[in-house]
């Protein structure tokens, strides 16, 4: 580590920039905000600079820069001129002031990172003036993963000390009520905006002399890739003393569950249910009650087929506080990945979700006739195994046998298949790729409507003599 971070309080600070343009500025921009006694020496060689400062930034000459740094903490130079800057350079240095140059790392004796600033929590991203632009591509990915009022989870806190201070005398014990309450549902209604509940949540949790409250969080982790799982999603898993994870979740998604949390598998699979559904909820009320911070982390979005639903319905029946985080459905992120719009003005007019299998296994009582009309789309979810009576049935119906259909297995995952073809061909389609699942089935114009140029398999009879019975067509859109 060549650079060792640290913060200085501005409070009653002076800090003295040098420079009189769009650089000097710049840094000014970053200390505005602080209690900092900000002074530019040099002055702005722009009105509307001289305006955007006005009231909270000093102007002094250049020939008053001796007076300008008596008592300075910090100070930084951003004159393009060479001979400006030397002597700038000079009278910090017989001052003993820290200094940074901006541009010259050399001079430097700090740098200025890229900063993240939510008022109470700072956060800072320094490549040692290596690589400033690649400090400032790290501090906008920290940025979008903060929540945005989590300033004011922090002056709560700092405000509340005190008070849990003088309840919680132990200080281990102390420390793991901060743990808890910061991840907790104070937290929670903090980044919610309602701080008045925050804080009464967090004086109660205080004087409660027994185990902590838990909390379950139903989750969807989105289709498989773990750049779609949502900010909020990776937060809380990453909070989680617990994750119930399904099946469908990737192992790339798993991987960022906090290396000290259980995770414990409950999913299910068509004739596999190694955990049953009343277990999974009674699981999840269970840890609650331990005082633990559950998740229960489901493929795509959890009330899209995924029984969501009910284990929410469970939750609360047994008075647990239960939230729910959206994720992106499998039905939306694997047909855009795939390049399907579900809708189009001049194809599909109306998309409709259904599931592939009854609750109580078999084929689902759908409304076969009004699936069959033209104009719309049709995304099955857990539809491999009844496919063939569900394409039989469509066409029945009225459904055209050249209605285009895609099937999607491990969508947005590394070993994702696509197959593209028509509705007499699906089942055919399925048994020749091995597709075992978890899969869509996508039927309507919009499987055959290709964005751009884009590949598409087509399905050739059995007699086809070459080594595959798929063939790539190039079709320019």
């Amino acid at each position: 580590m060549r650079q060792f971070p640290a913060f200085f309080n501005l409070d009653g600070a002076r800090i003295v920039v040098f420079g009189d343009g769009e650089e000097a500025a710049r840094k000014l921009r970053l200390l505005v905000s602080s209690p900092a006694d900000l002074v530019l020496v040099g002055g702005f060689a722009e009105s509307a600079l001289a305006e955007e400062f006005a009231g909270r930034v000093t102007v002094v000459d250049r020939s008053a820069h001796v007076r300008a740094l008596e008592g300075a903490r910090l100070a930084i130079i951003a004159e393009p001129e060479a001979a400006r800057r030397a002597e700038a350079l000079s009278a910090v240095r017989a001052r003993g002031i820290p200094v940074n140059v901006v541009d010259h790392p050399e001079d430097c004796d700090f740098t200025v990172p890229s900063i993240i600033d939510r008022d109470e929590i700072v956060a800072a991203i320094g490549s040692g003036g290596a690589a400033p632009v690649l400090a400032k591509t790290i501090r906008a990915k920290l940025e979008a993963l903060l929540p945005s009022r989590i300033g004011d989870l922090a002056a709560l806190a700092r405000r509340l000390r005190p008070v849990v201070a003088d309840a919680i005398p132990d200080t281990a014990a102390r420390r793991l009520f901060w743990e808890r309450a910061l991840a907790g549902p104070a937290a929670e209604a903090a980044y919610a905006g309602d701080l008045d509940k925050a804080e009464a949540l967090l004086r109660s949790a205080a004087k409660s002399t027994g185990r902590s409250a838990g909390v379950v969080h139903i989750v969807g982790a989105g289709p498989g890739d773990p750049e779609l799982l949502t900010l909020k999603a990776l937060r809380v898993i990453q909070e989680a003393d617990v994750v119930y994870y399904d099946r469908l979740v990737s192992p790339e998604i798993l991987g960022l569950v906090r290396r000290d949390a259980a995770r414990v598998p409950v999913g299910k699979s068509k004739g596999d249910h190694s955990v049953p559904q009343m277990e999974i909820q009674h699981r999840l009320v269970a840890s609650a009650r331990e005082g633990l911070r559950v998740v229960r982390l489901k493929g795509g979005d959890p009330f899209i087929f995924g029984r969501g639903g009910e284990e929410l319905e469970a939750v609360r029946a047994e008075g647990v506080v239960v939230h729910v985080v959206p994720g992106i459905s499998s039905a939306l992120g694997c047909a855009a990945s795939a390049g399907i719009p579900l809708t189009h003005r001049d194809h599909a007019q109306t998309l409709t979700f259904v599931t592939g299998h009854a609750k109580s296994g078999g084929v689902p009582d759908l409304d076969w006739t009004a699936l069959a009309r033209p104009g719309q789309t049709i995304v099955v979810f857990m539809g491999v195994d009844t496919a063939p009576i569900i394409a039989e049935r469509l066409i029945a119906a009225g459904r055209a046998k050249t209605t285009p259909i895609a099937v999607i297995e491990n969508g947005t995952r590394p070993d994702e298949v696509r197959v593209f073809g028509e509705l007499s061909e699906l089942p055919f389609l399925i048994e020749e790729e091995g597709i075992r699942g978890p899969a869509l089935l996508i039927i309507g114009e919009v499987a055959g409507f290709p964005l751009d140029s884009v590949q598409l398999h087509k399905f050739l009879p059995p007699e086809f003599a070459g080594p595959s019975r798929f063939e790539t067509l190039e079709i320019e859109g």
